[in-house]
């Protein structure tokens, strides 16, 4: 039988809290409000021990559970009973503990963004606060609506970013994989059958050699100073000035850096467009869209944004002076914030981002692509004619 933990307040005000055996939930409840106590928290004591550990939430399940939960809202459908509708049809068994959690803590009086603050593995600080906003202003249905739409937005940058890598990236890691396979194992076999022949090797097959004996006799050395590298480089990179020289490197580089802008530029104001849309006041807007943002630079540039608004600058002076916004960015806040029209012109800037983001991928990807069959040409190709160039040589000496 479960062992639930309550915390409830007495007429006089007095709080009291103890634990509590009982076959279901609602009995507690009824029980406790038998009592005449106000309930402020009740927690299953072994759920909370075990948490919501298992299968990830995935972004596209948190599109539909708002898109879902805003059209039963907007139909009149009260939350509790919105959840629980929700929570038997979602397939994921994690998240419909959390939605089964949620509903519990809604029941108990708990608000919808307070409920969703014990989740931020699933629901982010830009999605409480918008759900925040949708409460006090009455429209929660509305809010939640923009959010799926937003985060699908945000989903569909993410997916073209990534599949736009997931190429090149598997070519290489072909590509790195065969090397290691004709020089661990082919290069061998051909230098027993060339000390067979005897007479000198040509020096591309002698390097070749060195290199493959080399790597067979120090190869768990390799691998360990490579692991110990990768180690060195994650711990660093967990640190801030880590971070900070990654995110900045990252936004520099020569081929994927102006990719990189974009997508943080598309995702900054479609963020901050969709915060103030939703009625959050711009200093908590702007402290939300830095964390979320995913890039320390950008995240520290609007740290200084919103130090300036409190000394009563405006929005587009620190954009500018902090260098990494493009000037056509500046300038269009600009125009939105004297023309009272902010929001409006950040998704107009969020929407021309995202073409760009297209137009680079699709770019990427074709530039990419000759440059992996190049490396692909030089790197197999080399190995392969230096394997066979003593035998060349051989036919050429048999020839005469």
């Amino acid at each position: 039988m479960p062992i639930y933990r309550y915390v409830a307040k007495e007429k006089m005000g007095r709080t009291v809290s103890g634990t509590l055996e009982y076959s279901d939930r609602s009995l507690l409840i009824a029980a406790l409000r038998k009592k005449g106590l106000v309930i402020i928290s009740i927690e299953d004591t072994k759920r909370k021990k075990a948490g919501f550990l298992g299968k990830r939430v995935k972004l596209e399940e948190v599109v539909i559970f708002s898109r879902q939960l805003a059209t039963m809202v907007d139909s009149g459908i009260p939350l509790v009973q919105a959840m629980d509708i929700l929570a038997d049809q979602i397939e994921n068994p994690n998240f419909k503990k959390i939605v089964s959690a949620i509903r519990d803590d809604i029941e108990v009086g708990s608000s919808l963004s307070d409920a969703l603050l014990k989740h931020p593995q699933v629901f982010s600080p830009l999605y409480i606060n918008m759900v925040k906003a949708g409460e006090s202003s009455g429209s929660l249905d509305d809010i939640l609506d923009r959010l799926a739409s937003y985060l699908e937005k945000a989903n569909n940058l993410q997916r073209k970013v990534k599949t736009s890598l997931i190429y090149p990236a598997v070519v290489i890691s072909m590509a790195i994989l065969i090397t290691l396979v004709m020089l661990l194992k082919v290069i061998p076999t051909f230098k027993g059958i060339f000390k067979m022949l005897g007479g000198t090797l040509p020096l591309p097959t002698r390097i070749l050699i060195l290199i493959s004996d080399t790597l067979r006799r120090m190869f768990l050395y390799v691998v360990i100073a490579l692991s110990g590298i990768i180690f060195t480089i994650k711990k660093y990179l967990k640190t801030s000035q880590g971070r900070a020289v990654f995110d900045s490197s990252i936004l520099r580089l020569p081929i994927l850096g102006p990719l990189f802008r974009k997508v943080a530029v598309a995702k900054f104001t479609r963020t901050l467009a969709t915060l103030v849309k939703s009625g959050v006041p711009i200093l908590s807007s702007l402290e939300i869209v830095g964390k979320t943002s995913g890039n320390s630079v950008i995240e520290k540039a609007l740290e200084d944004v919103r130090k300036s608004i409190k000394e009563g600058e405006n929005i587009a002076g620190p954009l500018e002076k902090s260098g990494v916004f493009p000037p056509m960015v500046v300038r269009m806040v600009n125009v939105g914030e004297q023309t009272g029209e902010l929001e409006k012109m950040l998704g107009k800037i969020a929407d021309f981002y995202d073409d760009q983001v297209d137009a680079a991928v699709s770019g990427l990807t074709s530039l990419i692509e000759p440059l992996i069959i190049g490396f692909l040409g030089i790197v197999i190709g080399g190995i392969v004619i230096a394997m066979f160039l003593p035998i060349f040589k051989m036919t050429e000496l048999v020839a005469h």
